[in-house]
């Protein structure tokens, strides 16, 4: 189940959830090819999930159960997609910027209205019932014998965990006369698919408070009564760094984002946001906000809120509005909320931004790890971030807030959908803004906490336990883009698994780019909360998390939009690697003083108030798991964060 990353607020990070497979640089699944399945049939590749294994399969599910499937249409051209997704994206591709209009690329590579027809008419004869039409899907419903007679396929019950599931027992198929209109069927297995994180939409989560002694600034305000760490003295926290600090420590200059349109995309949609924001706003010197300015695009009802933990959302939308107009305060932001937090809405929600060009830039707060990720689910999304790109539409995803995901799940595997490679994955630092506003250093990410003892003299199994930092690593299933060779290290890229002809294969790697993330040092956000007595009241709380660095990039390339006069960026990383190596970057280090760096921190027991005690901690930073920021690209931060310069370096 997917969480929202927003709530890093005491240091451990909540699970997100999003099943998925990324694609290569390439449409995420390929059309079925006739070659492929049954004699008169084309195979969807990926439509049997890795889990339904012979060993695990516990007999055939009763062909009276129903069955509530989405077939996505391949388009005319989805080689043709890709290939044009590259050139567009590619600044030494004499095709580069030439981005089409939302109904040129439907024109262009959208499914026809013949091929609607005629995968709508194959549905309707296995006996199935077409429930909606759009320009990327048709979704049916029926018994399961329909399914079954429709696809191909046998379904059948799995273990999945402690639970059991329905999948397909072999890949399903579509009709060879159908010319490979078909890109991927979704809905035959139905394991959980959603983010964790009819219906009316709850109030506000509980109030969320920081203790204090804060530093204003990095470093302001040591803990001379507490141990020290690493042969120091340390600083307290920060109560939470605001947009003049953040612009200053990226290079923002004198950008605002003027002209451009920035899209963020969570589940459901806070009753407070505009309030908040301009509550926000005001308190803390960013530009008040012009009429307008703030949008929201969202579902005519919503659904499963209880199961989703709806409320749990409206911080997520908070963290993203509030630190996206901090640093890119002139940019128009639109808001567009899913439905729920289960994937055929999400990909609604991109779809739609797709589809009407609401926006060159979208950032994401949401994924899930790639062992839960499912290929025919990848299709869909990759054919939407490739559509996007033709059109100049970037996406930048949160890389994850657990790390390598080794203490989260056992496993050390990347998140998913930030390992695309049609998405910016946008990684996370420990921040050091000093006096005056002024850039001192940054850290990967990576938390280790222990706590203050008994008698107050020394640090409890120092220097503690993991408890979060940015995701990062090497995918197992989505191979190396272009734009990675020859930057991303070999020892990092190829994995242990031998390729055929017994070569390491090169993969994704991730992240891409970096920005602040730890709650440690974090950004300070306003949110209208339920408080103890049940009232409702705006309230400020310092956060972090990947939630906090992807909007942080997105308004960085809101900026650098401006600065090339409006022109969007589009897919952006093929640029971004473009800068590599260069001054454009801070190079991030988790050593970058030349020795190890922790801050003091004091929490309240209950989270609200002192009255049922305090928590006293040293956290140690630049420890992410198995994860090292190190000089040139790495794991945690990719080619590091946006240095002075960087805006300005997209001037056409």
């Amino acid at each position: 189940m997917r969480s929202n990353r927003a709530a890093v607020r005491a240091g451990v990070s909540m699970a997100a959830t999003l099943p998925l497979l990324a694609g290569a640089l390439a449409l995420g699944i390929p059309a079925a090819h006739a070659s492929d399945g049954p004699a008169g049939r084309d195979t969807l590749q990926g439509t049997k999930p890795l889990w339904a294994t012979a060993g695990a399969d516990k007999g055939a599910t009763a062909d009276s159960s129903r069955v509530s499937a989405r077939v996505y249409l391949a388009g005319r051209d989805a080689a043709g997609l890709s290939a044009y997704a590259e050139a567009v994206s590619d600044p030494s591709s004499a095709s580069y910027g030439k981005y089409l209009t939302a109904r040129q690329a439907q024109s262009r590579f959208g499914a026809t209205e013949a091929q609607v027809a005629e995968v709508t008419a194959w549905l309707k004869s296995a006996g199935l019932t077409v429930t909606g039409t759009s320009t990327h899907y048709v979704s049916v419903t029926g018994e399961v014998a329909d399914a079954e007679k429709a696809f191909g396929t046998q379904l059948h019950n799995y273990a999945k965990g402690k639970k059991t599931y329905r999948a397909p027992s072999k890949a399903a198929s579509a009709p060879a006369g159908l010319n490979g209109a078909v890109l991927t069927v979704t809905g035959l297995d139905n394991a959980p698919h959603k983010a964790d994180h009819a219906d009316t939409l709850p109030p506000p989560d509980a109030v969320f408070r920081n203790a204090g002694p804060f530093s204003s600034y990095y470093g302001s305000k040591t803990a001379t009564t507490l141990p020290g760490a690493y042969g120091t003295k340390v600083p307290y926290a920060v109560k939470g760094y605001t947009g003049k600090q953040l612009r200053a420590a990226y290079g923002a200059g004198k950008a605002t984002g003027k002209g451009v349109t920035v899209a963020i995309t969570d589940a459901y949609a806070s009753p407070t946001i505009a309030a908040d924001a301009a509550t926000y706003a005001r308190k803390h010197g960013d530009a008040a906000y012009r009429g307008g300015q703030l949008t929201q695009v969202l579902p005519g009802q919503y659904t499963r809120t209880e199961e989703c933990g709806a409320a749990g959302w409206y911080g997520e939308e908070t963290l993203d509005v509030e630190a996206m107009h901090a640093v890119a305060p002139a940019s128009d932001i639109v808001y567009v909320g899913a439905a729920s937090c289960y994937d055929d809405d999400f990909l609604d929600t991109l779809g739609k931004i797709v589809d009407g060009h609401l926006a060159d830039i979208v950032s994401n707060s949401w994924g899930d790890i790639e062992a839960n990720q499912t290929p025919d689910l990848a299709a869909a999304y990759d054919q939407v971030f490739q559509l996007g790109a033709i059109e100049g539409i970037g996406f930048y995803f949160s890389s994850g807030d657990n790390g390598d995901e080794v203490a989260n799940t056992g496993t050390k595997q990347v998140d998913t959908p930030a390992n695309s490679a049609w998405v910016t994955a946008v990684g996370g630092t420990s921040l050091a803004v000093g006096k005056g506003d002024t850039y001192k250093w940054e850290t990967g990410w990576g938390t280790l906490r222990a706590a203050l003892s008994d008698d107050g003299k020394s640090w409890t199994d120092f220097p503690g336990a993991y408890t979060s930092g940015a995701g990062g690593g090497t995918s197992a299933t989505v191979k190396q883009p272009y734009y990675q060779r020859g930057v991303v290290p070999s020892r990092l890229a190829k994995t242990k698994a031998k390729a055929n002809g017994g070569q390491a294969q090169a993969m994704r790697t991730v992240p891409d780019i970096a920005a602040i993330a730890d709650p440690n040092t974090g950004f300070l956000v306003g949110q209208t909360q339920t408080l103890p007595d049940g009232t409702q009241k705006y309230d400020e709380y310092r956060i972090g998390g990947t939630s906090l660095a992807s909007p942080v990039i997105a308004g960085i390339q809101a900026l650098a939009q401006q600065a090339r006069g409006g022109h969007a960026i589009g897919f952006a990383n093929p640029a971004i690697y473009d800068r590599y190596g260069t001054k454009l970057y801070h190079d991030v280090t988790d050593r970058p003083t030349g020795r190890d760096l922790a801050v003091a921190r004091v929490d309240f027991v209950n989270a609200f108030d002192a009255s049922e005690g305090l928590l006293t901690s040293v956290r140690s930073l630049g420890k992410d798991s198995s994860l090292k920021a190190v000089r040139g690209y790495d794991d945690v931060t990719g080619v590091g964060s946006p240095a002075p310069g960087y805006v300005t370096s997209y001037r056409r």
